[in-house]
């Protein structure tokens, strides 16, 4: 939560302090960042309370919240990588020119919300529910509603908001290989190593984001169909505690591989020993 929430912050502030950082790419990377911080400020507290006292504290309706508020940012971030491996797709496949504009960024990123809004209302409505899973101190989809309308909307769910996307991803990154390989022998130029660059640190986020997310998508499928009781307390738990490290991880991604970044956090370093 601590660590989340300042990570995303120092980005953020970047971001808008430097106006080098406000590229069309760098949008949809503020994109991930603000849905990550927004989890750690109106989730992560739900849930850290609730570890606390080993039950959850808030009400049903705040477990609705916390289910319906952690899905629709956890779908944003993952659709806001979606966007970039087409975005970098696009751009590695054109002659490495330029893909990207402000209007298309901004509509990208405007769709990331409205899909993943669209997916995660319906249990608020009827189709499936939010309420606790694995030990009871965090909330979610009711996976183990064994039920059509419930397991209708986990199997939508899952193709449509983690196994399309990835399947998406890894057919972006696969032209993008294709293409690399097919002007290796080619001498690079700077704007083509930056390219190279910015792909490795994009392929590197949404390797960190699979790690972190595959293993809770697994779990809630066996929830969902498995046998009840099937999986253990532990087993419950840690992939729930593996997908929030992921609003720890990307900014230190951001900071730690992207060149304009560390070097706008180090004139902003130095002005404050200065000052």
């Amino acid at each position: 939560m601590v660590l989340g929430f300042l990570n995303n912050l120092l980005v953020l502030v970047m971001f808008c302090k430097f106006k080098v950082l406000r590229s069309p790419i760098n949008m949809l990377l503020m994109n991930i960042s603000v849905s990550d911080m927004l989890v750690c400020v109106f989730g992560t507290p739900l849930s850290f309370a609730a570890s606390l006292q080993g039950r959850w504290l808030a009400g049903e309706q705040a477990c609705k919240w916390y289910g319906f508020a952690n899905s629709l940012f956890g779908i944003v971030s993952i659709m806001s990588l979606c966007f970039l491996s087409y975005d970098r797709s696009c751009s590695v496949t054109k002659c490495f020119q330029r893909y990207s504009n402000y209007r298309r960024a901004w509509l990208a990123v405007g769709f990331t919300w409205l899909y993943a809004f669209l997916w995660t209302v319906p249990p608020l409505f009827g189709w499936s529910t939010y309420g606790p899973e694995g030990t009871g101190i965090t909330c979610s989809v009711h996976w183990k509603a064994q039920t059509r309308n419930g397991m209708s909307y986990v199997i939508c769910l899952f193709v449509f908001c983690l196994i399309l996307p990835i399947l998406i991803m890894i057919y972006c990154y696969g032209r993008i290989l294709y293409e690399i390989r097919q002007v290796g022998k080619i001498k690079r130029t700077a704007a083509r190593r930056r390219e190279y660059h910015v792909l490795f640190m994009v392929i590197t986020t949404v390797v960190c984001f699979l790690l972190c997310w595959l293993p809770y998508g697994l779990m809630a499928l066996i929830a969902t169909f498995g046998k009840p009781d099937q999986i253990t307390p532990a087993a419950r738990i840690l992939p729930a505690i593996l997908a929030k490290c992921s609003t720890v991880y990307n900014p230190i991604i951001y900071i730690v591989m992207n060149k304009q970044y560390k070097a706008c956090i180090r004139r902003t370093l130095l002005y404050v020993s200065k000052a």
